[in-house]
């Protein structure tokens, strides 16, 4: 699992909180001081507990799990698009809809409809329509993408969600928790944790934090994977690859079948065996090959 020290949190700004006007009680076990105002966070006990999401996440990566990246935040949202289809997971990076989980057979059609229109841009069949029909039809798109993009190749419903600030994505936690699934949750001191699974306290707005959590979470799934694939080719039948961009692919190695010989079966046609002519070897050259030469 990735391996993030307390000195590469306090340099990416972890520890910092918000203001202590701002704060909250449920965070109090977390928060280690106040400096000009401002809450400071006790490393000595996000560590342990980044540790432990980051296993879950790696764990799940490890039995085909599907983890589901949400941060719509101006500092979120590029670094989670990022890092989620560096990983090969779904996110939402822009705007999360109502309903994107507890009522996903709805959204699975507009999924749909995306698809569609992505391929009539592929194939030219935009071209065919009039002007004013194309530009309708360029919107919805858009309009899609911007809610949509990152979901399009999710099937079904995440077996986990790792959130970029809870109290901002409190909707896709309240859906996640309705449907039963485990939230990992950026906690800053300004939120509450009511059902977040695997709590991670620290600070969720400088975008050094947050590329901190989002590529160690992605990592985790990687390295998730590569040991699922490291398990399933231990017979020996495979190989695994990792390609520059993180993909793990696992590839058959094709055994050499050994021909089996019938010894008792006579050839058509023996060939004549060749018979080599004595090679003389002097007395000089058979003393020259049993002693060494010195160095």
């Amino acid at each position: 699992m990735p391996n993030v020290s307390m000195r590469e949190m306090l340099e990416a700004g972890v520890h910092f909180g918000h203001q202590t006007r701002y704060w909250n009680p449920q965070m109090a076990p977390y928060i280690f001081g106040a400096r000009n105002k401002i809450h400071i966070i006790n490393l000595e006990k996000t560590l342990p507990l980044f540790n432990d999401a980051m296993n879950f996440i790696g764990s799940l990566a490890a039995r085909k799990g599907k983890i589901l990246f949400v941060g719509t935040k101006r500092a979120a949202s590029e670094i989670v698009a990022q890092e989620a289809e560096r990983c090969g997971c779904p996110y939402v990076d822009r705007r999360w809809l109502g309903g994107m989980l507890t009522n996903f057979k709805t959204i699975k059609q507009s999924v749909r409809r995306l698809k569609e229109l992505d391929a009539m841009e592929e194939d030219g069949r935009m071209n065919r329509f009039n002007k004013k029909e194309a530009l309708g039809l360029t919107r919805e798109r858009t309009k899609l993408q911007i809610s949509l993009a990152g979901i399009k190749n999710m099937a079904g419903l995440p077996d986990a969600m790792f959130v970029v600030d809870v109290g901002y994505e409190k909707n896709a936690v309240a859906e996640a928790v309705k449907l039963g699934i485990p939230v990992i949750g950026i906690v800053d001191t300004n939120n509450k944790m009511d059902g977040i699974d695997y709590v991670i306290p620290g600070n969720d707005d400088a975008i050094r934090s947050v590329q901190l959590y989002v590529a160690s979470a992605a990592d985790a799934v990687l390295e998730g994977r590569l040991s699922l694939a490291q398990n399933q080719s231990g017979s020996g039948d495979e190989f695994v690859e990792v390609d520059a961009s993180g993909a793990v692919a696992v590839k058959a190695v094709k055994k050499k079948t050994n021909k089996v010989v019938n010894k008792d079966a006579k050839p058509e046609r023996e060939a004549p065996i060749a018979v080599e002519a004595p090679v003389e070897i002097s007395a000089e050259t058979s003393v020259a090959a049993k002693v060494p030469a010195e160095s």
